[in-house]
């Protein structure tokens, strides 16, 4: 009697699994990670009877946007989904005459039924559809319960120390990577995978990353003052430093990492402030304005002076100055001469060197444009003494002669070479080679 029981559970546990299902997820709140697909059975629907945790082949998974899904079939993954829409299990090792071919469904039935009798009419399957929530989780609180070393390094100053912040925020993360998280956080869960069974070691794992990210973060120069506004870079920095952990072990990502405050302590914060402050005294123009200031206030303190009376505090004043070795005079002087030229300045330093071309290349040096290749233009008062010099005075430049008498009667117009003997000149320039004629006389 008690196998023969047996048959007909198992027998009506087949025919009753014979119903395609259909699973959905009907909400996925934002504390809620993952959770357990549901087999909805309607009240003007016969399939009520079927087995529980059961997927027959043809079975509807319904996607929702901001869902990936997964089914896992005798503790393993055989199917991921992340596309929004209808997915159609098609490849379950639970047949159904009402899907496929009917005579293949219709013999894999019977050894379903020869299986289960086996089993004492239990299904021995276990198939299950998990929805993840693959949407930003928001609002991460987080906060550094001890101060967190931060590196501050400021080129213009030659500054470079170690300080302690205090910082806090929140932050948003993702999951990226389903499966990981299934095999490493949440497993097969009943029901439903909230956040907060993971919050504590996450908020722990972050904080302890944080002084890595730091150091990324001021090796790039940014100011902790300043990481307010580089929230990108440090979400980037914590990801790198979290990439081992988190993404490849929990499937999850940092999505965007919020600042609302970061303080350094009152003994750090003064220490560089005095140290900028000292550092603009290396102009020589600073030091002298803020000697004058200085000067101004004390003679507006000596002439307020009713006990010592003002010429007494005034005399105090000019033997402090001058015991002070410092003048104002002399560091208005080293900050004129440290300031660099102009550009009107250094212009005609530019064009007194060499000559401009008509095609608007200038410093040439030599006869020729170094850029068209014209030849130097040659001027009027112009004369060239027996050394080579070319001059405009009554002597020369390079050798002291007096200009010759006589104005030379040739000159090439091409080049502007002068004979020797300006009366006999040669029948060719020997610069050019151009043809003296009537053109060259002067």
């Amino acid at each position: 009697m008690g196998i023969l029981k047996v048959g007909i559970s198992a027998a009506s546990s087949v025919l009753a699994d014979q119903w395609r299902e259909y699973f959905y997820c009907p909400s996925l709140d934002a504390d809620v990670l993952v959770k357990k697909g549901e087999n909805r059975k309607s009240k003007r629907g016969f399939n009520t009877k079927g087995s529980d945790n059961l997927i027959s082949n043809g079975s509807i998974i319904a996607i929702n946007e901001g869902q990936c899904m997964i089914i896992v079939d005798q503790g393993t993954i055989v199917e991921v989904c992340a596309e929004a829409g209808e997915f159609v299990y098609d490849t379950s090792t639970e047949p159904s005459i009402f899907y496929g071919d009917l005579k293949e469904s219709i013999v894999e039935s019977f050894k379903q039924f020869g299986r289960r009798v086996s089993m004492g009419g239990d299904t021995g399957k276990d198939q299950r559809v998990y929805f993840f929530n693959t949407k930003e989780i928001l609002g991460n609180k987080y906060g550094t319960a001890n101060p967190v070393p931060f590196r501050v390094v400021d080129a213009n100053i030659g500054l470079d120390i170690d300080i302690s912040i205090r910082c806090h925020g929140e932050h948003s993360y993702r999951i990226v990577d389903p499966i990981l998280f299934y095999k490493n956080v949440c497993g097969n869960v009943s029901g439903e995978y909230t956040r907060d069974r993971i919050d504590s070691q996450l908020k722990s794992e972050l904080l302890t990353a944080l002084q890595p990210a730091f150091a990324k973060i001021s090796a790039m120069g940014i100011r902790y003052s300043s990481l307010p506004g580089h929230t990108a870079e440090m979400a980037d920095a914590l990801n790198e430093v979290l990439s081992d952990k988190w993404e490849g072990k929990y499937g999850i990502v940092i999505s965007s990492f919020g600042v609302n405050s970061v303080k350094a302590s009152e003994e750090d914060e003064k220490m560089i402030k005095e140290l900028q402050r000292n550092a603009t005294f290396r102009n020589a123009n600073m030091a002298a304005a803020h000697l004058v200031g200085a000067q101004a206030s004390a003679m507006q303190a000596a002439a307020s002076n009713q006990n010592a009376g003002p010429m007494m505090a005034f005399a105090g004043m000019n033997m402090a100055q001058s015991a002070g070795g410092a003048n104002i005079s002399d560091l208005f002087g080293r900050g004129q001469q440290a300031q660099p030229q102009t550009s009107a300045q250094v212009q005609p330093a530019k064009q007194a060197e060499g000559w401009t071309c008509s095609c608007g290349a200038a410093g040439n040096t030599g006869k020729f444009c170094s850029e068209c290749g014209s030849p130097r233009p040659v001027e009027s008062n112009f004369w060239t003494c027996s050394c080579g010099a070319q001059n405009k005075g009554r002597f020369c430049s390079e050798c002291g002669q007096p200009k010759p008498a006589g104005a030379p009667l040739y000159r090439c117009d091409k080049c502007g070479w002068e004979p020797e003997d300006p009366a006999h000149p040669p029948k060719f320039c020997p610069e050019c080679g151009d043809p003296f004629d009537d053109n060259d006389r002067k």
